[in-house]
């Protein structure tokens, strides 16, 4: 058994939502760290790094085959973020998002040694539509709706076919982040309830799990410290205590904004049709817990769009 430690760490797409918050604790911890990025949105949100020793940036396309031989081979653990994120952005590039989220990501396997781990943020998404007040676990079928769950689900399917990886199925996330979206449910919600006092919701029956962005920092770095404890196997990312609807989640923010008026638009059909709740008492009974709650996601989220009310954020659609 293979227990190198790991030392040197390479994040394809490291300069994103996620991948900025995992970039910058990876790289306080004392991680020598390598971030391939193309900055799709223009800007690098990875920036405040540059001062680090152990930090390096490269703008580059992670599906070039000459980029991926050049700076895969010598790393210990590959973290393969670079995406086209959510079902309207790959709605409208199709063809980039097979290529991206799907092909990319099995050219990468194909050229690791076996030594070489893999830790893979997937979706829980493929769950698709799941049964009423039943959970979801890893052993659940998949059924993802979207193109990009479906991408999604088949790159997972590579990637365990290496024997040195360990596949999150992450909720939905929330929370601030270097590099911001307001396109994510929770975030939208505050942001829309903040600038227009009101919410107006379809089918708000409708479940889903939901995580911190701070806990995924922290799930991935529990799996770098505990990887052989971990590897082969796949895993859902959530709050336990946040398996919620959309109705809840609006009155949750009710809460802290009480001037929000909650309607509900009855002839409308929700375009993701994402409706389920997720176990995820096997990373749990691993020894990880996800700690941070929706409530104080909500209240980091207030102050941040408040304080950045004119500031322009792009998200992925």
């Amino acid at each position: 058994m293979n227990k190198k430690k790991i030392k040197k760490i390479l994040i394809t797409g490291g300069a994103g939502f996620l991948g900025s918050m995992i970039t910058t604790s990876l790289v306080k911890k004392g991680f020598i760290v390598t971030v391939i990025d193309n900055l799709y949105f223009k800007k690098n949100f990875v920036n405040h790094l540059k001062s680090y020793k152990n930090f390096k940036f490269i703008k580059a396309n992670i599906l070039s085959r000459k980029v991926q031989k050049k700076y895969i081979c010598n790393q210990d653990l590959i973290i393969p973020l670079a995406a086209l994120v959510g079902a309207p952005l790959c709605d409208k590039k199709r063809k980039l998002a097979q290529n991206l989220n799907y092909k990319v990501i099995c050219d990468m396997v194909k050229i690791l040694h076996k030594d070489q781990k893999i830790i893979y943020p997937n979706t829980n998404s493929g769950y698709g539509i799941g049964k009423k007040n039943k959970f979801c676990t890893e052993k659940s079928p998949l059924r993802p709706i979207s193109l990009y769950g479906k991408t999604k689900v088949k790159a997972e399917k590579c990637i365990m076919k290496h024997n040195n990886s360990i596949s999150f199925r992450l909720a939905t996330v929330f929370g601030v982040s270097y590099r911001m979206r307001s396109d994510l449910l929770v975030n939208n919600f505050v942001d829309t309830a903040l600038k227009e006092k009101k919410l107006k919701i379809f089918e708000p029956h409708f479940f889903r799990n939901f995580i911190h962005i701070k806990d995924i920092v922290r799930a991935f770095e529990f799996s770098i410290k505990n990887f052989d404890n971990l590897k082969n196997n796949i895993y859902n990312l959530g709050l336990s205590s946040a398996n919620i609807s959309k109705i809840q989640l609006a009155r949750k923010i009710k809460k802290f904004l009480p001037a929000t008026e909650i309607s509900i638009l009855e002839n409308f059909k929700d375009p993701d049709k994402r409706d389920y709740i997720v176990s995820n008492s096997k990373i749990e009974k691993k020894g990880f817990k996800a700690i941070n709650s929706v409530d104080k996601g909500i209240k980091e989220l207030i102050i941040y769009f408040k304080k950045n009310i004119n500031k322009k954020i792009v998200n992925n659609y």
